[in-house]
């Protein structure tokens, strides 16, 4: 008689806690920049992240279960990226959570009504991924400018993600931000800095929108699209070179949910995972495809529980030196501004627009209250438009 060995779970389990531990320690540095650049407090901060990984998590459960696929949430990183760029806005934080619900909003309006899906997809992809390199350039000029602040402090970083980026690239930001921790701890050690353990436990601070012109055309709009042409879109695609069909309409509908559901605590806005996605999908997670859907209950599973420690990361960065935790966002953000810098000018007839749409996001003016990526937008669809006019 043979006995037929039950396929075990761990593979999946474990790629599932990988998927969610490089997602979070890649990128929580830039939402919590983010969310501080638009008014939040440090304790409003905490709350967007805590919000952000419990929602994701239940996302990403809720959408693997009832599908059955390594279906993975994710914050939205370019999002945040945009947020950092973002001065305060006429409201404050108020207005900014604000413009939160306003995403939600239209992530939700996008599953129910198709039409505005295809609006976003007539933007022009050199348009959007011009606008999110603009966006970008400032915050990747952080390690640049850091070692030159402070040199002891963000050159291990830099040395470490250098190293990592050879050797083992996936983890390479996760182990930066290893180093940046290792010199807040060494730094705390030095100076006798005394941590109130009050500070390292999770809350959540609910904060009562309002609505202003400024955060819906200068957070909102720019929010959603960068959102939806930068994680969605390209998640689906992910989902599909691995064989898995994402049903589009539930997927916005969780995630928008989700983002109504954190938006009052902070959390800006969830969405498909795109580059993490692969961790969950691909054949190295579980070698039956039928069996990949446990890395995406893993991998929600794990954001929760890393949502509890949301106050401790929130605190590193708050005693962190000058300049390292920004070092570790721009280092973060270095493959993302790469992408986007190559889809802008891939195209030869569209370069012209997308450079100016670059220079324009990049500059950071603001005007009438409303964001530089707001502007970059308007310059470059009228800057194409003019040299389009009369073609036919």
């Amino acid at each position: 008689m043979t006995v037929t060995a039950r396929p075990s779970l761990s593979r999946p389990v474990t790629a599932g806690v990988v998927t969610a531990l490089v997602g979070f320690t890649s990128s929580f540095a830039v939402v919590l920049t983010g969310l501080d650049a638009v008014g939040a407090s440090p304790e409003q901060a905490a709350s967007g992240l805590l919000a952000l990984s419990l929602t994701m998590g239940v996302a990403c459960v809720v959408l693997a279960w009832r599908y059955r696929m390594p279906i993975t949430a994710a914050w939205s990183t370019p999002g945040a990226a945009l947020l950092a760029a973002t001065s305060a806005v006429e409201g404050g934080w108020p207005a900014a959570v604000g413009a939160f619900l306003i995403v939600a909003g239209l992530i939700l309006l996008t599953a129910l009504v198709p039409r505005l899906g295809s609006l976003i997809a007539a933007i022009p992809p050199s348009i959007a991924q011009a606008m999110l390199a603009g966006v970008l350039l400032p915050l990747c000029l952080a390690p640049v400018t850091g070692i030159v602040e402070n040199p002891w402090g963000v050159a291990p970083v830099v040395v470490t993600w250098l190293v990592f980026t050879r050797l083992a690239p996936r983890w390479a930001v996760p182990a930066a931000f290893v180093a940046a921790t290792v010199v807040v701890i060494t730094g705390i050690a030095r100076t006798g800095t005394q941590v109130d353990p009050a500070v390292l436990v999770p809350a959540v601070q609910l904060t009562a929108p309002t609505f202003t012109v400024g955060s819906i055309a200068g957070i909102a709009l720019p929010l959603f699209i960068v959102t939806m042409a930068s994680q969605n879109v390209p998640g689906i695609a992910v989902m599909r070179s691995f064989g898995f069909e994402v049903p589009w309409r539930p997927a916005m509908l969780v995630t928008g949910a989700g983002s109504a559901l954190g938006a009052a605590a902070g959390g800006h806005a969830i969405n498909l995972a795109a580059i993490s996605a692969a961790l969950a999908a691909a054949p190295d997670a579980e070698p039956d495809p039928a069996r990949r859907w446990v890395a995406g209950v893993s991998t929600g599973l794990s954001y929760i529980v890393l949502g509890g420690l949301s106050a401790v990361f929130a605190a590193l960065v708050l005693l962190a030196p000058v300049a390292v935790i920004p070092a570790v966002a721009g280092l973060a953000l270095f493959a993302a501004f790469g992408s986007a810098v190559q889809q802008a000018i891939d195209e030869p007839g569209e370069r012209m627009p997308a450079v100016i749409t670059f220079l324009v996001a990049a500059s950071g003016i603001a005007l009438f209250g409303v964001s530089a990526a707001f502007w970059a937008l308007v310059a470059g669809l009228v800057v194409r438009g003019a040299l389009r006019a009369g073609r036919g």
